[in-house]
C-alpha cells in the first residue's frame, strides 16, 4: 500500500466513482487513460483485443441458440440497411462467450454473498473501433434474463458492461494467466528436469526459459490460491468454484490454442484492425520459430528426432502431467519431423515469455482501477430492465476493503524480477559451439530488430502497445 501511495477510505461502500479516483497518487499513464475511458463503448472493445485477455474473442459466423439477439434489436447499432447476417458474412461480428462461469457458486466476503455471471457479448467492428452491441448477463435465455442493449439507460448498460468486466476477471486471471502460462509452465520444466540430460541440446536451449517458474508458482499457491489466499479472500469465485472452474478451462485447452498463427485462425482473428497482440504475436513467434528451426536442424535429421528416446520421454513426461493426453487436445503423441519438434519447443518458449507477458504485464495498468476489472460484485445479476440506479452500482462494486487488496495484488503480480532477463539474453554460455551461438545473436538482432517497429508504430498510438515488445518479454515466469 506504501509503495503505490494507496489510500484507504474507513467505509465500506464507495460513495461515488470519484472517490475511487482519488485513492491512488501513483499511477501510469495507461492507469490514467483507464480510469478516463471505462465508461466509453469504443474502449470497452479495445480490451477485447488489447487488454489483459485479447484471447477470448472470436468471429461470430452464426447466433448461438441460447443468445437470441435479433435485426430488430440492434438494427440502430449497424449500418442503414445492414442485418446481423449480412454483417457476419462480412467478418464484422464477434463473440465473447464465457460459458465456463456457468452455474458457479458466489463466494462469501465478510459474510457477505458474492455474485458471478456467465455472460455473452455481442460486437461489431467498424471503421476501425470494435463496440459491444447486446450483452446478455447468463447463459438461458428467458425473461430473466434480458439482453441488455446500449440504447438502455446509462447505469443499465454500465451494470451489464461490469458483469462482462467481472466475467473477464475470473477467465484472465485462472485460466489464460494461471492455467495457460504458470501452470503449463510448471509441467514443461519439471519435464525438462526430469528427462532431459544436461548435455543434451534441447536442455541447453530450454533450461533459461524455466528460470524461477517453480519459485513463483510455489508463492502462487500459498499467497493467492490456498484456502486463505487472496482468491478466497476477495474475488467471487473464491475457492470451492476456482477448482470447479480450472477443471473446465484445462478440459478445453488444445494444442492449436496454444501456438498463436492456429489459434488467430481457429478464433477467425486474422483480418480485424488494430488487433496489436495478433501483430505482435506473430512477429514474435515467427522470430522463436526461426531460431528454434535452424538452432534444432543444426543436431538433429527427422530420423534423428525419431531415434532420440529422451526427446520422447520429454514429450510423454509433458502429455501425462498436463492433462492433454485425450485425442480432442490434438498435442502430438510422438515427434517424426523437424518441423513438428520446432513448432513444440516454439509453442513452449512462447508460452513461458511473450504469452505470459502479454497476459501478465499489463495487470495493473488495466486491472488496478477497480471499476474496470472487479474482483467480485456484491449483488445479482439485474433480472430485469429498468432497475439500475447510480447507488445500486456502488452497492454492487467490490467493497473498499477488497478493492485496495485487489490493487495491491495486481501492481506486486505487475513488477518485473529485480535480476530479470529479457528474451533472447542468455547469462550463462551453455552452448559452446559456434554455429548455436551465432544462431543466438541472430536471434538476439530480430528482437532488436522488432523493438524498434514497435516503437515506431506505438507513436501513433493514443495508448501504446507495449506488452510484446520483445524489451518487455521476460525469458521466463519470474513473476
Amino acid at each position: 500500500f506504501t509503495q503505490i501511495k494507496l489510500e484507504c477510505p474507513s467505509q465500506d461502500t464507495w460513495n461515488s466513482i470519484e472517490e475511487v479516483n482519488g485513492i491512488l497518487s501513483n499511477k501510469t499513464k495507461t492507469y490514467e487513460y483507464v480510469q478516463e475511458n471505462w465508461r466509453r463503448d469504443d474502449f470497452f472493445g479495445y480490451q477485447f483485443l488489447n487488454g489483459l485477455n485479447p484471447m477470448i474473442i472470436r468471429r461470430c459466423s452464426e447466433l448461438p441458440e441460447k443468445f437470441p439477439v435479433t435485426d430488430e434489436m440492434v438494427q440502430g447499432f449497424l449500418p442503414q440497411g445492414s442485418t446481423l447476417k449480412s454483417e457476419m458474412k462480412k467478418g464484422n461480428i464477434f463473440l465473447c462467450d464465457y460459458e465456463r462461469l456457468k452455474d458457479l457458486d458466489g463466494n462469501e466476503i465478510k459474510k457477505k454473498k458474492q455474485y458471478l455471471a456467465a455472460p455473452l457479448c455481442l460486437l461489431f467492428s467498424s471503421q476501425g473501433k470494435l463496440i459491444p452491441i447486446a450483452i446478455q448477463l447468463n447463459q438461458e435465455p428467458g425473461p430473466g434474463n434480458p439482453i441488455f442493449l446500449p440504447s438502455e439507460s446509462e447505469h443499465d448498460w454500465l451494470v451489464a458492461k461490469t458483469f462482462v468486466r467481472n466475467a473477464e476477471f475470473n477467465e484472465h486471471e485462472l485460466n489464460f494467466h494461471l492455467l495457460q502460462t504458470h501452470l503449463l509452465g510448471e509441467v514443461f520444466t519439471v519435464a525438462i528436469i526430469r528427462t532431459l540430460p544436461s548435455c543434451h541440446p534441447l536442455f541447453k536451449l530450454l533450461v533459461p526459459h524455466t528460470r524461477y517458474n517453480l519459485q513463483i508458482n510455489i508463492m502462487s499457491r500459498i499467497r493467492l490460491i490456498s484456502a486463505d489466499g487472496h482468491f478466497a479472500k476477495f474475488t467471487a469465485i473464491g475457492n470451492d468454484s476456482l477448482t470447479t472452474f480450472l477443471k473446465r478451462a484445462a478440459s478445453s485447452l488444445t494444442y492449436s490454442s496454444l501456438c498463436l498463427p492456429d489459434n488467430i485462425k481457429e478464433r477467425g482473428m486474422e483480418d480485424i484492425p488494430n488487433y496489436y497482440y495478433r501483430d505482435d504475436g506473430l512477429k514474435l513467434w515467427e522470430i522463436i520459430f526461426k531460431f528454434v528451426s535452424e538452432l534444432v536442424s543444426h543436431y538433429y535429421s527427422d530420423q534423428d528426432v525419431q531415434e532420440d528416446e529422451e526427446l520422447h520421454a520429454w514429450l510423454t513426461e509433458i502429455r501425462e502431467n498436463s492433462g492433454l493426453e485425450n485425442s480432442q487436445a490434438g498435442f502430438p503423441e510422438s515427434f517424426r519431423t523437424v518441423g513438428e519438434l520446432a513448432k513444440f519447443v516454439t509453442m513452449v518458449i512462447f508460452t513461458v515469455s511473450a504469452q505470459h507477458a502479454a497476459v501478465n504485464n499489463g495487470q495493473f495498468d488495466f486491472g488496478g482501477y477497480m471499476p474496470n476489472f472487479p474482483s467480485t460484485l456484491r449483488c445479482p445479476p439485474p433480472r430485469q430492465k429498468g432497475t439500475t440506479t447510480k447507488d445500486s452500482i456502488l452497492e454492487t462494486l467490490p467493497d473498499v476493503s477488497t478493492t485496495v487488496n485487489a490493487m495491491a495484488v495486481v501492481y506486486l503480480l505487475s513488477q518485473n524480477s529485480s535480476d530479470r532477463y529479457p528474451l533472447g539474453h542468455y547469462p550463462e554460455e551453455l552452448f559452446s559451439e559456434e554455429t548455436p551461438q551465432k544462431l543466438m545473436t541472430q536471434f538476439k538482432n530480430s528482437l532488436l530488430d522488432l523493438e524498434t517497429s514497435i516503437d515506431a508504430r506505438n507513436t501513433t498510438l493514443d495508448l501504446p502497445y507495449t506488452y510484446l515488445n520483445p524489451r518487455n518479454v521476460d525469458n521466463s515466469i519470474a513473476i
